[in-house]
């Protein structure tokens, strides 16, 4: 095992870890092997000294750690903790131990089918939980792949959101590693989670046959065939070709989703003996051996633990040898505040992600009919109360008491409620893991998502929510101001004033990377900075009916009498349409609430539905198709899009017309009974509906 002695000018502890050796180091920072007074390790990150007084790297950092705890998976590892104030900021991350598939590949040579089945399986299920968390891994690669005796993890997040996510790469370097980024990676065009399908695919390659898919003698050649060339297979098996190449396809729209993956690589009972039995799992015992035998001895002394709160993102530092630091969902822990008390959040558990309710078949289905419910309709709901929330595997809903409800989203029973908030001033859900609301008082209330147990209040003199990211509430306080409410520690990161009248109707906003975007009352759409409340752009001229915007990756889109696509970071104008029913009805406000997803937006305008898509460069949209819908009016709810399906609420709220995402293909429409408009929501492969106080969960058909 390869751990290096700590050296002259490295720290002997850091927070509650006494450091035993370094793992490895790279120009950011360097990872060490901890242990903590309970004798538990832990691969502790820190930043270089002489880089921790540099505000925006330290500022990187941290959001490098507040964005891992996003992923709940058991294919990646668990934040532990951190410290991001003083001179020497730090994470710890779970100590994994065993070779990198690099590693075993070129010690043990190449796969045999079964086990890259095994592995692809397993990987393809791991995307799938970062990206149902809205990241992008970005560096998928075999030395990114720790293989355990649990089986394969991915290390190393170089995690973002589908766009202009935070890397801790600087100026002039490859955000990706040559051979496994995606073309569109090479090219500096939009990233999304098709670029960590293609790198899968090319990581399996090397596993199968232990050669690059895309090589030649120097790093632009490898770049030139990634995004020119034909991936060489020739040395994976046939079988194997078959469901690798697809993933290779240089048109992101053409390759499988991680779900396919899984199913298309379901591997032969014991595929997995390679980490089990043989000699990889050997290889694997002797280093969990060596760290034993390292760590083994008196405890370190007792220390008061470090204080701030550990987050959601991590950019992950490979150590050497056993010894490989990696990242992920989990619980982070963090047991003081900065004043000495017990932090309220410490015990608040992972997510818990919902079941993935399986897809219904358009072939074994009567064409128009419409599928049988999975559960529901259920008559607990307020009238016209707020839409619902999916949280993990609840469903939160605006009770008919004026609280929240929480329903299992696999069957419909209640969970946990409670009369605590007022639902209508809006509740939000914190990386699935908290639900919070406010009461009249303007006080901010946290539960558990999973389970409703109380987790804190703090008065924040709310007067609603408007939506909330990993780490932060936004709401808008009495006093109509703008407020950034950090969950985990409950400080009030910056407060400000509304730039909207306080009276008309609410506000709407959306969160993306670093930015939220708020729709005022007054049709004037502002960008503000997350970590400062300040100004980046602001505009006229949207709706003023209540419609939201949505953000895609580094785009958002504002509603209104022209849809707009602007940049999310500068506000500069990608794409604009105009509304084609302004002034059919007396109410029509132009365009509805947009849902935008994976570089598609669906979109209502009165009497019309579109499927647009954005070209770069191009300052219009691309119409993919256009659906005509029944009734004249102006329908609030924005539509759903889950699998292959999209739910468009019709103008007049008669019903919801639900068609193939690709084709434009009716395939039926979905009633409720009662009155009023029709809400929507969806979570893994289900579509919530409800509406004049009942809740139903719909299947959907499969991409």
């Amino acid at each position: 095992m390869s751990v290096n002695p700590l050296g002259t000018g490295d720290p002997l502890r850091l927070g509650p870890y006494r450091l035993l050796g370094v793992l490895g180091e790279g120009g950011m920072g360097k990872v060490y092997l901890g242990r903590d007074s309970g004798g538990g390790t832990a691969a502790v990150k820190v930043l270089r000294p002489e880089l921790a007084h540099d505000r925006h790297l330290a500022q990187r950092f941290v959001r490098e750690a507040e964005m891992a705890r996003a992923v709940t998976s058991k294919g990646v590892a668990r934040v532990l903790g951190a410290r991001t104030e003083g001179g020497r900021p730090w994470i710890a991350a779970e100590f994994l131990t065993g070779p990198t598939l690099d590693e075993a590949v070129r010690t043990y040579g190449p796969m045999d089918e079964p086990t890259v089945r095994a592995l692809g399986h397993f990987l393809s299920r791991t995307l799938n939980d970062i990206h149902a968390a809205g990241l992008v891994h970005r560096d998928l690669k075999p030395g990114n792949i720790v293989l355990t005796s649990s089986g394969p993890r991915v290390i190393d997040f170089g995690i973002a959101r589908p766009e202009h996510g935070l890397t801790l790469t600087t100026t002039g370097q490859i955000p990706v590693t040559p051979g496994y980024g995606a073309p569109e990676q090479v090219l500096g065009q939009r990233v999304g989670p098709p670029s960590d399908v293609f790198s899968l695919g090319a990581l399996l390659a090397y596993a199968a046959s232990g050669r690059r898919a895309f090589d030649a003698t120097h790093v632009a050649a490898v770049q030139y065939e990634v995004v020119h060339g034909t991936p060489d297979l020739s040395q994976v098996p046939p079988a194997l070709q078959q469901l690798i190449g697809p993933c290779l396809a240089k048109d992101p729209a053409l390759r499988p989703v991680p779900t396919q993956i899984t199913t298309a690589f379901a591997p032969p009972k014991g595929a997995d003996r390679a980490w089990r039995k043989g000699p990889l799992a050997e290889d694997i015992a002797r280093r969990e051996t060596g760290v034993k035998q390292l760590t083994a001895g008196p405890s370190p002394d007792t220390v008061v633990q470090g204080a701030a709160p550990t987050r959601r993102r991590f950019l992950a530092l490979a150590g050497a040898g056993a010894g490989v630091l990696a990242v992920g969902g989990g619980a982070g822990v963090w047991l003081l505040t900065r004043d000495g008390k017990t932090n309220p959040t410490a015990d608040v558990p992972p997510a818990t992600t919902a079941p993935v309710a399986p897809y219904i078949s358009v072939i074994d289905t009567k064409p128009g009919t419409t599928p049988k419910p999975l559960w529901g309709p259920l008559d607990v709901a307020a009238r016209n109360g707020r839409p619902p929330l999916p949280a993990g595997d609840v469903l939160i809903v605006h009770a008919k008491a004026g609280g929240l409800l929480a329903l299992a989203v696999t069957d419909g029973r209640e969970r946990w409620r409670t009369s605590e908030v007022r639902a209508d001033a809006g509740f939000v859900s914190v990386a699935d893991r908290l639900v919070v609301g406010a009461d009249d008082k303007g006080v901010a209330h946290a539960f558990v998502a999973a389970t409703g147990k109380p987790v804190w209040q703090t008065d924040t003199s709310a007067d609603y929510l408007l939506c909330a990211d990993a780490t932060h509430v936004y709401l808008v306080t009495k006093d109509n101001e703008l407020r950034a409410l950090n969950a985990w520690t409950l400080e009030t990161a910056w407060s400000r004033p509304m730039e909207s009248p306080a009276s008309g109707a609410p506000a709407t906003a959306a969160v993306g990377v670093g930015r939220i975007v708020v729709l005022g009352r007054d049709g004037q759409a502002i960008s503000v900075d997350t970590k400062t409340g300040e100004t980046d752009w602001k505009f006229r001229g949207y709706s003023t009916a209540g419609a939201a915007p949505a953000v895609d990756g580094g785009t958002v889109y504002l509603p209104g009498p022209v849809l707009t696509a602007r940049e999310l970071r500068t506000g500069e104008i990608e794409w604009t349409e105009d509304a084609k029913s302004t002034g059919l009805t007396s109410t029509s406000d132009g365009w509805g609430t947009p849902t935008a997803k994976d570089g598609l937006v669906f979109v209502a305008d009165g009497i019309h539905a579109y499927r647009y898509t954005t070209m770069p460069g191009v300052l219009f949209p691309v119409s993919d198709w256009y659906e005509v819908l029944d009734g004249l009016g102006s329908a609030t709810s924005a539509p759903a899009v889950e699998g292959a399906t999209v739910w468009l609420p019709a103008p007049d709220d008669s019903d919801v017309r639900v068609v193939h995402k690709k084709t434009r293909n009716v395939l039926f429409t979905a009633k409720m009974k009662l009155e009023g408009p029709y809400q929507l929501a969806s979570a893994a492969h289900r579509v919530f509906i409800a509406r004049g106080g009942r809740v139903a969960a719909m299947p959907v058909f499969g991409q």
